[in-house]
């Protein structure tokens, strides 16, 4: 199929188009633009420099990618990406910026939902099949693993991470660390049980589901992890709590030494 794009949009001269792209009505694609095959550009979408994206990706109207960071001391000249993967969804008003460091990268992986008015800030990371809902903000800095689900009205402070499989009970306000696998929430946000229903769905069961339930405890009771049984998830887990923390770690003693309350 060829590209159906609108009288009205306009596509700056060395923007590059994959093969069978729909850009509607208004749509803004500029210089330096990568958009891969079979990519959805709704009506008033607006494509700054420096933005690649792969295949499939479906924006809808007024999304807005790779605009400037909100960092008072960037440069606008200067370069800097936004890179994209493949089959996101980005709903109405979703924002991303591109990084505040010269070459540097936001990246955002493939199978993403976000949906109307979240923001992803410069230089985060957002892994596969991770859904924010409405009005999700993340500052700078943040990384976000795989299969996160982040409700409505989350808001995290620059520098946290989110493990993967965790999710983030809606209107939290995140200013330290999320552990992989756990539900947050909260005022103050803690650390409350596993995250049940995403782990069944990630298949997740049986003795895996009870090497991390035993892992969960003995991190509440600040003991160590060594004498359980190592599955993909636990090591999965020995690694991420391995990585030292700018924040610390929600409602938990950090465990790998960094002095998290």
């Amino acid at each position: 199929m060829p590209q159906q794009i609108h009288p009205t949009a306009y596509i700056a001269p060395n923007a590059k188009l994959g093969d069978n792209i729909i850009v509607g009505p208004f749509a803004v694609l500029e210089n330096d633009v990568e958009i891969g095959d079979g990519c959805q550009i709704g009506g008033h979408a607006v494509v700054q420099p420096y933005v690649k994206m792969g295949k499939g990706n479906v924006l809808h109207p007024h999304v807005v990618l790779g605009d400037l960071p909100q960092d008072t001391s960037f440069k606008a000249e200067t370069v800097s990406w936004l890179i994209i993967g493949d089959n996101n969804v980005f709903r109405e008003g979703f924002t991303a910026h591109r990084s505040a460091k010269e070459n540097g990268e936001t990246r955002i992986a493939s199978d993403c939902f976000f949906m109307n008015n979240s923001h992803v800030a410069h230089d985060c990371i957002i892994g596969n099949g991770t859904i924010f809902a409405n009005n999700v903000a993340i500052g700078g800095f943040v990384d976000v693993g795989d299969k996160v689900f982040m409700g409505g009205g989350v808001v995290a402070h620059q520098f946290c991470r989110v493990g993967s499989y965790a999710i983030v009970q809606g209107t939290t306000g995140l200013n330290m660390d999320v552990i992989p696998f756990m539900l947050v929430g909260g005022r103050p946000a803690r650390h409350y049980k596993l995250n049940t229903i995403g782990l069944r769905r990630a298949g997740i069961t049986g003795d895996r589901y009870q090497i991390l339930s035993s892992a969960f405890r003995l991190l509440k009771n600040k003991q160590s992890l060594d004498n359980l049984e190592e599955t993909e998830e636990l090591r999965f887990l020995k690694e991420w709590l391995a990585v030292k923390s700018k924040r610390g770690l929600h409602g938990f003693v950090d465990v790998s030494g960094n002095n998290a309350p």
